[in-house]
């Protein structure tokens, strides 16, 4: 009975450890759009997986992307979702996806991406050190001004858009991807 009741307690300890494992697992890297986001696929890998992604995913495939995104980064994605597509004036994703179109595609896709992993934490950390903001140098070349305020990440745009970072920090195998609620402008 002692061997029985042993066993039994030892069985329940290993099922809350792994119960354990699985809630920090998913705690370290958030659902987006309904979709298991794992640290082990790329950027490309993750997004074509997530539904709030989806015109994003169409915009990197259209500018010829995918492959700098799946490489070896690392890299920072403020990646857009559909809702901040659709916020944009009316048929200008579909004037962008075409082919005549790709090299200002691919202006405002890689003003969304920074060199480098930037976590939330250290995002929040740089802001407050500057005084609530710091400045990123995107692949595209030009600035996104991070601030905190109303207990958020907000990245502004070189055009003075705002966008709320809503999840923060879904690691990838080449970087780190924080989704945004508005798709930024360069000059």
């Amino acid at each position: 009975m002692y061997n029985s009741i042993r066993r039994l307690a030892m069985a329940s300890c290993i099922a809350a450890a792994c119960l354990v494992t699985v809630s920090v697992s998913a705690a370290e890297n958030p659902m987006v759009g309904g979709a298991a986001m794992y640290p082990t696929k790329t950027i490309v890998e993750n997004a074509s997986a997530a539904k709030n992604l989806t015109t994003l995913v169409a915009a990197v495939k259209a500018a010829g992307l995918v492959d700098t995104l799946s490489g070896t980064g690392p890299f920072t994605v403020f990646a857009p979702t559909n809702d901040a597509f659709a916020k944009l004036p009316k048929g200008t994703v579909d004037t962008l996806l075409m082919p005549e179109n790709k090299a200002k595609l691919t202006k405002i896709l890689t003003y969304h991406v920074v060199p480098g992993t930037h976590s939330a934490a250290e995002l929040t950390a740089a802001a407050r050190k500057g005084g609530m903001a710091s400045m990123l140098t995107t692949v595209q070349g030009e600035k996104l001004t991070v601030k905190v305020a109303d207990g958020k990440v907000w990245v502004v745009d070189a055009k003075g858009g705002k966008a709320a970072v809503t999840t923060a920090d879904v690691g990838q195998s080449n970087g780190v991807v924080h989704v945004i609620d508005t798709v930024l402008m360069p000059k």
